[in-house]
């Protein structure tokens, strides 16, 4: 039978200094930003290199982090088309980069 007057409270943590909470982002990025930048450009240059004429153009983003590569499109009609041409380098892909295990398409139109 419970105690109705003392119920059980979850144990609270102590609020964490923002020099903490940006100290555990910088270990979890790995990366400095300006090799992250480059390596965002050097990705986008390989892609450009043998996608399809014109498909590269429709790229608004590419992001490595954390075993995946991300290529961003302005459109879900440029989405679909390039996740069907991506799928054609998915091993050309992988040996370019060995930390590479999953590569997806998503949405995110310019500004």
């Amino acid at each position: 039978m419970s105690n109705s007057r003392n119920p059980v409270r979850p144990a609270t943590r102590a609020p964490e200094s923002v020099k903490t909470l940006l100290g555990r982002i910088s270990q979890l990025t790995r990366m400095p930003v300006a090799q992250r930048r480059q390596a965002q450009h050097d990705w986008r240059e390989w892609l450009k290199n043998r996608l399809p004429e014109g498909l590269e153009a429709h790229i608004t983003g590419v992001v490595e982090r954390d075993a995946n590569l991300t290529v961003f499109a302005e459109s879900a009609a440029w989405s679909a088309r390039l996740r069907f041409a991506i799928a054609e380098l998915d091993t050309e892909i992988r040996s370019q980069s060995a930390a590479i295990e999953n590569v997806q398409v998503k949405v995110l139109p310019r500004r």
